[in-house]
């Protein structure tokens, strides 16, 4: 996959991007637990079965799924800023689906389009990286990647709220009304990326990767109520891997593929996408437990006895605190790294749920491990999309984080079904209802417990950042010179330096293009006023840098990139010839 740009002028980003983008993130968060606060009343709602009812659930986890990667590559191809109003757009046309009816199958419908919004986190996370200045990046997509526990968060006890005093369809009145409002919001404030990546849409891939997790999510989400011996389980288990095994196999032949499985094959982003899903299984095990523990009546001996908006309220500081981290987080980054503040936040997520353990006898005491929870969740989901933006050439960000959001939600569901699984095999029936144990709660804390151990270990893998090339300041005549310093300034694994006409004279506005090995375009830019260019390198290896300009004649020099974290100086000399480009 290479990158390129379009012809449009780079418009500068205001200071009300980074709210917008987070907001619309927060808005399709929302779409995961919308339905949470009624999920036990949906079988009287909808006039069906308990296991047909849990598909409207799940058609949103599954689409979700799906549409991650495949807005992020659309966004690369065809701009973010476009793809991410499409995501909202579908969202809406669901949500007023859903809305209008009390169908089963109407419902599912406009539940599988309202998943289809998650695609616009990445999406968002893509257009910080194109649009804002180094020292607001780091806050920025921290503050992007949290919003899918903000969002989830908040929601609870909103729609609690909502559905106690009305009609459970202002549920989806109220979504609606936001994704219309997060899709103005982003026509007025936020500009398009000018970043492009060349190549087509792999179709043939995208329907494989969508056949892929679907057989994969369908047992996880299912298996609880299929059995996890039956033969259903088991039969789309083995589809699944037959299918993503030949999926792949057919990415690694495309010109261009969808996923480009030799940049997710580097350690950087390998590790940190197994990381993603073990933070996907911590983070929604507290979602699960704790509002249960909560509405269980006092005579069980150990329920909270707690309305459904209170412990709502109980359970909100969780997502309150993953946006207060994003500040904090870019503060730590700056100074240690990402790694280090994953792993940060992954120890304070073990500290959270070890002392959840005993923190279980009152309602204050769930709001205080729902902190000290968000506080991990936080700076682990943020450390993420920077642990993946410095492991992939800015062409492919939309489509890289789109998978690392897909391994979160991976993370997720099997949380989700493993949870599932113990409260139901640990519940006591009374009356002919199954009531989750204390017991049930504390093995689920302990689940998540170890999910962080394992998450630990795999941030150890992650190679340690190189360090920063010594940067040397230079002064720029416009702002778009400016710009083009920056980017020089920040490069450490690439080519740099100056374009210069057959006297030495610098030359402005020279095309220069990086081609690999295999005569594909791995990158382009421009040269400023003082004939400087700089370009990031995808991998370690031969290239050949190509420049022209208008009244030069075009010139092609062989270059080698071995890996290390540094920028290699390469001057381009242009022969002195006057041609017509």
């Amino acid at each position: 996959m290479t990158h390129t740009t379009t012809d449009e002028p780079r418009r500068e980003a205001s200071g009300a991007v980074v709210p917008v983008l987070a907001f619309a993130g927060i808005v399709v968060a929302v779409m995961q637990t919308l339905l949470v606060p009624v999920i036990k009343d949906l079988p009287l709602l909808l006039h069906t079965a308990p296991s047909n009812a849990t598909w409207v659930l799940t058609s949103t986890l599954l689409s979700g799924a799906v549409a991650t990667p495949i807005m992020g590559r659309l966004g690369d191809l065809y701009g973010k800023r476009r793809m991410l109003i499409a995501s909202l757009a579908v969202m809406v046309i669901g949500a007023l689906v859903s809305a209008l009816t009390s169908q089963l199958l109407v419902m599912i419908v406009g539940r599988t389009l309202q998943g289809f919004a998650m695609g616009a986190i990445p999406l968002g996370i893509g257009l910080m990286r194109d649009m804002l200045p180094r020292e607001r990046l780091g806050s920025a997509m921290a503050l992007m990647s949290s919003s899918i526990g903000v969002g989830g968060g908040l929601a609870l006890p909103a729609a609690a709220l909502v559905a106690q005093h009305m009609n459970w369809h202002a549920l989806f009145y109220g979504a609606a009304g936001l994704g219309v409002l997060a899709i103005a919001l982003t026509l007025l404030t936020v500009p398009e990326s000018p970043m492009r990546a060349a190549g087509t849409f792999d179709l043939p891939g995208a329907l494989g990767l969508s056949a892929g997790l679907v057989l994969l999510l369908l047992p996880i989400t299912k298996g609880s109520d299929w059995g996890w011996s039956s033969a259903t389980t088991l039969g789309l288990f083995v589809a699944a891997v037959v299918v993503l095994l030949l999926w792949g196999l057919y990415e690694l032949r495309a010109k261009a593929p969808l996923v480009d499985l030799r940049t997710t094959a580097r350690p950087a982003v390998l590790f940190t996408n197994l990381a993603s899903i073990m933070v996907g299984v911590a983070f929604y095990v507290v979602s699960l437990v704790l509002p249960q523990l909560l509405q269980l009546p006092k005579a069980t001996g150990y329920g909270l006895g707690q309305s459904m908006v209170v412990a709502g309220l109980c359970v909100a500081p969780l997502g309150l605190t993953m946006m207060f981290t994003a500040p904090v987080y870019a503060r730590l980054s700056a100074r240690y790294g990402p790694k280090t503040t994953l792993i940060i936040g992954l120890l304070i997520i073990a500290i959270g749920y070890g002392g959840g353990l005993g923190l279980m006898q009152a309602a204050w005491e769930t709001i205080v491990t729902s902190v000290i929870l968000g506080a991990g969740i936080g700076l682990a989901y943020s450390s993420l999309p920077a642990l993946i933006v410095g492991a992939v050439p800015a062409s492919e960000t939309g489509a890289a984080n789109g998978l690392n959001t897909l391994m979160r939600s991976i993370g997720t569901s099997v949380s989700s079904a493993v949870v599932g699984m113990v409260l139901a095999n640990t519940a006591h029936t009374v009356g002919g209802m199954a009531i989750p144990t204390m017991h049930g709660f504390r093995v689920s804390f302990l689940i998540a417990t170890g999910a962080v151990a394992a998450g630990l270990v795999l941030a150890l893998f992650l190679p340690k950042a190189g360090r920063p090339v010594r940067q040397v300041r230079l002064r720029a005549g416009s702002e778009e010179d400016n710009a083009v310093l920056e980017l020089a300034e920040e490069v450490l694994r690439g080519f740099r330096g100056r374009v210069l006409d057959a006297t030495g004279v610098p030359v402005a506005r020279a095309k220069v293009t990086l081609i690999d090995h295999r005569g594909r375009q791995a990158g382009a830019a421009v040269s400023d006023e003082a004939g400087r260019y700089a370009l990031v390198v995808p991998a370690q290896g031969a290239y050949v840098l190509a420049a022209r300009a208008y009244g030069h004649g075009p010139l092609a020099s062989a270059a080698t990139h071995h890996g290390e974290e540094r920028a290699v100086d390469v001057d381009l000399a242009l022969p002195g010839e006057t041609v017509s480009l």
